[in-house]
Formats: C-alpha cells, sequence, structure tokens
C-alpha cells in the first residue's frame, strides 16, 4: 500500500476529493435502504483520504472511523472533519488496509476512488477482505478500475487550472501487464514567490474481477456482486467492460 507526501494530500485535498462527493450520496442511498442500513449508523471508511466522503456520512449523523496509511491524507481529514472529530462521532486512524484490526464493529466498510487497486497483489487483497469481514456486520462496498479501464492511464495530462499549484500526470500501461503507472509531478504554491515541488509515483494494481469475488466468498461474505454506482442493487454481468465497477458484498 501507498502513502503519499505532504504535497500531494494538498493536491488531493483541493483537486480530487470531488469523486468522494459525487459517490457518496448514492452509496448512502443504497445502504439506508437496506435492513442493517435503517437501524446501523456506523461507517469504516477505508483508505479514507482526506475525508471528503466521510464528512457526508457525518453529516448524515453517522458515526465514522477513516483508516489511510498517509498521516498527510490524515491531518487534512482531521481539520475537514474537526468538529465531527471534536465531538467523537468522528476517528481517523493510521492503518493499513491489508493489516488492520478495532475493536469497533460496523454496519458499512467503504473504500472508493479505486483505493484497493493499490494494493500490490492478490495476497494483499485477501488479507485486506479478512479485515474488513471480522469488522464488519452488514455490507462493504468498494470501487475498482478494470483492466479495460486502466487503458486511459496511457496519456499525459497537464492541469494548470489556478494559479496555486500545476499538476503534470503521466501514465503509462500496455493493456496486458499487472500494473499500471502514473508518475504525477506537482508545482504547489508554498508563498507568494516560491512553489513546492512533489513527484509520486502511483500503481494500479490489475484485478481479475471474478478472482476479487472468489477472494471475498473465501474470506467469509456470502453474497458478492458488481454493479455501477448509479445503480448498485442491479447486478451486472459483464463487469470486465466497464472502466470502474463496484463491488457490493454482504454478510
Amino acid at each position: 500500500m501507498q502513502a503519499y507526501s505532504q504535497g500531494f494530500a494538498h493536491v488531493y485535498n483541493t483537486r480530487w476529493g470531488g469523486y468522494a462527493k459525487q459517490v457518496a450520496p448514492l452509496i448512502l442511498d443504497f445502504y439506508s435502504s437496506t435492513k442493517i442500513g435503517q437501524k446501523n449508523k456506523s461507517v469504516l471508511d477505508l483508505c479514507c483520504g482526506t475525508g471528503q466522503l466521510a464528512v457526508h456520512f457525518l453529516q448524515k449523523d453517522f458515526k465514522v472511523v477513516g483508516i489511510d496509511l498517509s498521516e498527510h491524507m490524515l491531518c487534512f481529514a482531521r481539520e475537514n472533519a474537526r468538529q465531527y472529530v471534536e465531538t467523537g462521532q468522528a476517528e481517523f486512524l493510521k492503518g493499513d488496509a491489508s493489516d488492520f484490526t478495532l475493536d469497533k464493529r460496523f454496519g458499512l466498510v467503504v473504500s472508493t476512488y479505486d483505493s484497493l487497486n493499490h494494493l500490490e497483489d492478490e495476497q494483499a487483497l485477501r488479507r485486506c477482505f479478512q479485515c474488513t469481514h471480522a469488522v464488519c456486520n452488514g455490507y462493504f462496498i468498494f470501487d475498482m478500475n478494470t483492466r479495460h479501464g486502466l487503458k486511459r492511464w496511457n496519456s499525459i495530462q497537464v492541469d494548470q487550472a489556478s494559479e496555486d499549484a500545476l499538476i503534470i500526470t503521466r501514465g503509462i500501461y500496455d493493456g496486458k501487464s499487472d500494473r499500471a503507472w502514473t508518475k504525477i509531478t506537482g508545482f504547489v504554491r508554498a508563498s507568494n514567490e516560491l512553489y513546492q515541488r512533489f513527484d509520486e509515483t502511483v500503481f494500479n494494481t490489475v484485478f481479475e474481477l471474478e478472482r476479487v469475488k472468489n477472494a471475498l466468498l473465501d474470506a467469509g461474505w456470502k453474497d458478492v456482486h458488481f454493479a455501477r454506482i448509479q445503480d448498485l442493487k442491479t447486478p451486472i454481468t459483464e463487469p470486465e467492460k466497464e472502466g470502474r465497477v463496484f463491488i457490493v458484498a454482504s454478510k
């Protein structure tokens, strides 16, 4: 699992938190329609990043625990959810998604923005599924980039939408191997005249979705299906044709 620098965390917080804000209401709608979701308002946000998804659930009176490997990400998450941290409604902990234990139990475990693609191999993914199964009494919902979807990484993008930061993203994926790579170089304004540079090399591991499903079942999850975020209730039959797929597992 990868941990990120302060500069990357800053850019993530200001530029890339929008995805969590988009998917959070749809995940909440699905979970709230279930029997356990109508009575259990507790969430574990695994690989919580800078906390945007957590804040959405907190605003709906859920209790949230967030776990992330990057202390820099967690600093932003604690600040973004400061009022809830101060009242004890939220807690953000440093931890590895493939190796964690908690005393608390949750109705919902969620992990978004292809966070689990950042696990290094299937063995780490299986450990993650075992850890989540041990702390969850209801649903585990997460998304993944597919092999088809990772082909979009093979590009160069320059983001200079504001004067506060310049972001250059270079992606490499041949469509066949088990890793896609993206190198992110950023220049973030530190003062009126100075910019701080950061470099991050991010990988996504390609996981065959049928093996993902089998790994979930092996970990003890009873029901597993693939879906699109717009309709988490309805299984899709050809998930490998999607660019990004959501996996819904339940006990």
